[in-house]
């Protein structure tokens, strides 16, 4: 595994149906390929809109099995590309049990396996709760060809606990899909992520959709990027409006020089925060 790593982020507009959607994110696939980039992480519930808007039983129809058709699909498109694939979609366990998901996917084509978002809400524009179960696979990494890597999603950046466990499991780079509107977080968005990849000393990579979708207000504002462990983004963010590729290189020796440095694991006091985990 090299040092220097090319990763990607994709942050785009709903195209109507998910068909059109699925393609427009093997295009971007193709195109980061193209790029050099050796693992690309798609926005989260990539080839849907973002239903989460209203509740209607109707958007149950976008879920389907992990892994399943849209997995494969992207299995073979990744051992084409020779590119590790994170890949957010809304997961039917089985009729009934829903989850908002991730699959990972190495750059063979294996299926690696699943995150499923622990942290749901339900406030308006978000009425998660409607459609999804909290997760129940805890906090997995992934060894990937480009190094170990984890995910989050979403609400869950909100949760400090998931980005330790992440931490403390080994990951380098942490990927964060997520839908999230001007008028809710923005003034969280540039926060958040960097404060959580310098408290937990790894490479994060932010994601979020653009535009107004048809089934509400929400303006999702892009801007995504990827944050190094001091908390400096690599390189611009996404365009706040508009669709993107981001394509950048990440330095994963800076981890340990970082480590080094501030030594916050060795510093850990897990002895002292028993009362944090009392409900």
């Amino acid at each position: 595994m090299a040092d220097l790593i090319r990763a990607a982020l994709v942050q785009t507009t709903w195209t109507g149906d998910k068909e059109s959607m699925i393609k427009a994110h093997e295009e971007y696939a193709r195109q980061a390929a193209a790029q050099g980039a050796k693992v690309t992480c798609f926005q989260e519930l990539f080839y849907g809109p973002y239903f989460c808007q209203v509740q209607d039983s109707a958007y149950y129809s976008y879920a389907e099995s992990i892994p399943g058709p849209t997995t494969e699909r992207f299995q073979a498109l990744a051992a084409e590309l020779g590119m590790v694939m994170v890949l957010p979609m809304y997961e039917q366990e089985q009729p009934g049990v829903l989850y908002n998901t991730a699959a990972v996917v190495d750059a063979d084509g294996t299926y690696l396996g699943k995150y499923r978002k622990t942290h749901i809400p339900q406030v308006k524009g978000f009425w998660e709760k409607f459609y999804f179960r909290p997760g129940n696979l805890g906090y997995p990494t992934f060894d990937t060809a480009v190094g170990r890597i984890g995910v989050y999603i979403c609400y869950d950046r909100h949760f400090p606990e998931g980005w330790r466990a992440l931490g403390l499991a080994g990951a380098t780079v942490v990927f964060n899909p997520s839908a999230t509107h001007r008028g809710l977080s923005s003034y969280l968005w540039k926060l958040e992520q960097p404060a959580s990849a310098v408290a937990n000393e790894y490479f994060v990579g932010a994601i979020n959709r653009v535009g107004v979708e048809p089934l509400g207000e929400n303006d999702f504002y892009g801007t995504s990027y990827f944050v190094d462990p001091e908390g400096k983004f690599v390189g611009e963010t996404g365009d706040p409006h508009q669709a993107e590729l981001i394509v950048r290189d990440l330095d994963l020796a800076l981890l340990a020089e970082v480590r080094d440095r501030w030594a916050f694991y060795r510093d850990r006091r897990p002895d002292a925060y028993g009362p944090l985990v009392q409900p």
